[in-house]
C-alpha cells in the first residue's frame, strides 16, 4: 500500500466509511468496472466479505451495478458524488441543528463545573454572560473593582457598558478602594446600585452570582475562573449576597 493510498482511505475513513467500505471503494475505483473475484484479490478481503460492503456501498450510491449477459460487474461511482452525499449531509445536519441546540439549551439538573485559565479565556466567560442572562435576572458581585479593572481596563470597561445595556438587576459589593468609591458616584449610569465593603475587606478574587452560574475568578496570577453552573448553588450564594448586602448601609 503506497503512502498516497494510506492517505485517501484515511480520507474515506474520516469521511465516515468503514475500513472495508473504504478499501472495497478504492480498489473498485483503481480496477474500474470489474468483479467481486477481481477486487476481493486486491484487497485482500474474502469474497462473501466483498460481497456484503458492495451491498453496503450500492445503498449509499457509491457503487453502482453493470449487467452484460449473465455476467454482474461493480463500479465505483464518480468520486465527485462523495462531495454530492457530503452536501446531502451537511443540509441534514443544518436542519436538525436548531433540535440539537433545543435539547443542549434545556435545564439539566445535574451540577456542572468549569474550569478556565488566562485572560484570554476568562475574558470568554464574561462575554458568554452577557449573551446567556435573561431580562429581570440577578446579577450580583462581591469583588474587588481595582484588582478586576486592572487585568484589562479597555475590555473591562467596555464590558461594564454593555452590561448597563442590559435590563438586569445589578447590585455590586466592592471591596473599599478609590476606584471603587469613583465608580459608585456613577453607578446610575451603568444601571447598578452599589455597596462599599468594611475597610478590612481584603478580596484577591471576584464573585459573580446570576441564577444559573456562579462564576468565581481569581485576580491574582495565576488568572482563572472556576464556573459552576447548578441554580442550587446560584440559590445558596445568593442568599449569602443577601445577608452581606443588608447588613451595610
Amino acid at each position: 500500500m503506497t503512502q498516497n493510498t494510506e492517505s485517501l482511505l484515511k480520507t474515506l475513513l474520516d469521511f465516515g466509511l468503514s475500513d472495508k467500505e473504504a478499501k472495497v471503494y478504492l480498489t473498485a475505483l483503481e480496477l474500474g468496472s470489474t468483479s467481486v473475484l477481481k477486487i476481493s484479490q486486491l484487497s485482500s478481503l474474502k469474497r462473501p466479505t466483498v460481497y456484503l460492503v458492495v451491498e453496503s456501498l450500492l445503498k449509499k450510491g457509491l457503487m453502482s451495478v453493470e449487467v452484460k449477459g449473465f455476467k454482474k460487474n461493480y463500479k465505483a461511482e464518480n468520486p465527485d458524488r462523495l462531495e454530492t452525499i457530503f452536501n446531502e449531509r451537511k443540509q441534514e445536519l443544518l436542519k436538525s441543528l436548531p433540535y440539537f441546540q433545543e435539547i443542549y439549551a434545556q435545564d439539566k439538573s445535574s451540577s456542572f463545573i468549569k474550569y478556565y485559565e488566562g485572560l484570554s479565556a476568562i475574558k470568554l466567560v464574561y462575554s458568554d454572560l452577557l449573551a446567556e442572562i435573561k431580562t429581570g435576572d440577578d446579577y450580583l458581585v462581591i469583588g474587588n473593582q481595582e484588582e478586576w479593572l486592572s487585568l484589562d481596563s479597555k475590555f473591562f470597561q467596555k464590558f461594564i457598558e454593555k452590561r448597563a445595556e442590559l435590563k438586569i438587576n445589578l447590585r455590586l459589593l466592592f471591596q473599599d478602594s478609590t476606584v471603587a468609591r469613583e465608580h459608585k458616584k456613577y453607578e446610575r449610569n451603568f444601571n447598578e446600585k452599589i455597596k462599599i465593603l468594611p475597610k478590612q475587606t481584603s478580596l484577591t478574587t471576584n464573585l459573580v452570582i446570576t441564577p444559573r452560574k456562579v462564576i468565581i475568578h481569581q485576580l491574582k496570577s495565576p488568572t482563572l475562573a472556576i464556573v459552576i453552573e447548578n441554580q442550587n448553588v446560584s440559590r445558596m450564594n445568593k442568599e449569602m449576597f443577601e445577608i452581606i448586602w443588608n447588613s451595610i448601609e
